[in-house]
């Protein structure tokens, strides 16, 4: 039985650190079968895109840095160094093939900031509409988690490139084969899951921890990236990189990997609310919680506080009395203003705040329900 792929035009690769790296270096070999196969993807009428991990590995190398980095000035120095020879490594390899491929670095800067991120979404169709291969790293010489501006691993990232592109596939190319139900090397029932039609707890239950050496993600990564492209209507594929010609096979419908089936797209500006970093929460009441699940606007009366600091159209996640967030929204309202109106009527709003303002601090199509395993 083959897998049904012919719908398919746009499609992601993500290729990482424990792939590309060797105790030497870059592994010029691995690169070149990953990059013949992407032209060959070209050739056969595919959109491709790719996003590559290795940056900060190959600095390390380059340093002749022993064991993990971990302090983040230092995980950016290696960055900074190993970042060009990765690409001019992807660059001499594309180029034997007469094709032009370009760098985007990115931060969640510029996928958390509307306007920049419609700009980034323009310039990936233009290069996509000139034969270039985009390749995607995350900027680690400039991001940081302590403020905000990681994305934490290159699978979450690579799940959310698919989704700001409407691809319809997300190949996760990594070291063993795919999702198994256990560890199968210390396993031997350990079965491969070939076909997952939901991602829920239990199949996220089956991820493992750690990734390799210089690398941030583990399976658990894979899974939340997958979860990540399913609600951009995209399957996804984790599969051995390992494995000849992994990517063309794949193409033609061979049953390798463990294959994750796409949900319902939600709409663009749906996903962005999704998968944006919050700046701040809202508290609510009961009252205002069954009005939000019911698709009602959220009013100030149902407002019992707000956390956090944050400007009107950004991104905040709406939580009960407990604090649990159950929805992500964008309010027309600054965290200050809100914190003003909170428990008051809409009719109070011109007197607290002056004339012209919105009668509700946001509307349905602000509003992302989350799932259970958000």
């Amino acid at each position: 039985m083959k897998r049904d792929f012919s719908s398919i035009q746009r499609i992601v690769v993500k290729v990482g650190t424990n792939l590309l790296s060797t105790k030497d270096g870059i592994d010029e070999s691995c690169i070149d079968r990953i990059v013949d196969q992407l032209v060959l993807l070209q050739q056969a009428g595919y959109q491709v895109l790719l996003v590559t991990s290795g940056a900060i590995g190959m600095g390390a190398k380059e340093l002749k840095l022993k064991g993990p980095v971990k302090q983040v000035a230092m995980r950016q120095a290696c960055a900074s160094i190993g970042q060009p020879l990765l690409m001019s490594s992807y660059r001499r390899s594309f180029k034997k093939h007469g094709v032009v491929c370009s760098q985007i670095l990115l931060t969640r800067k510029e996928m958390n900031n509307r306007h920049t991120y419609v700009n980034l979404r323009n310039s990936i169709f233009t290069l996509l509409e000139l034969g270039v291969v985009p390749i995607f790293n995350e900027n680690d010489t400039v991001s940081t988690a302590e403020i905000g501006s990681a994305f934490g691993d290159n699978d979450r990232m690579s799940a959310m490139v698919a989704s700001k592109v409407d691809a319809e596939l997300l190949v996760i190319l990594t070291d063993i084969e795919g999702l198994y139900t256990a560890d199968p090397k210390k396993d031997p029932k350990a079965e491969l899951l070939s076909d997952i039609e939901i991602l829920d707890n239990e199949i996220l239950g089956f991820a493992g921890g750690a990734g390799s050496l210089f690398s941030t993600g583990g399976m658990k990564t894979k899974l939340l990236a997958a979860k990540i492209a399913a609600v951009a209507g995209c399957g996804s594929i984790i599969a051995s990189g390992y494995e000849e010609n992994i990517l063309v096979r794949l193409m033609e419908g061979e049953v390798l990997g463990s294959y994750f089936h796409p949900q319902k797209r939600m709409n663009q500006r749906s996903r962005w609310i999704l998968n944006n970093s919050h700046l701040g929460s809202i508290v609510v009441d009961e009252g205002a919680k069954q009005a939000l699940l019911s698709s009602k606007s959220l009013l100030p009366k149902g407002v019992l506080k707000v956390e956090g600091a944050f400007e009107a159209g950004d991104v905040v996640e709406v939580c009960t009395v407990d604090g649990k967030p159950f929805a992500k929204a964008v309010p027309y309202y600054n965290s200050t203003d809100i914190s003003i109106l909170a428990g008051h009527k809409s009719s109070d709003i011109p007197t607290l705040l002056g004339s012209g303002h919105k009668d509700v601090i946001f509307r349905p199509e602000d509003l992302v329900l989350l799932d259970d395993g958000e």
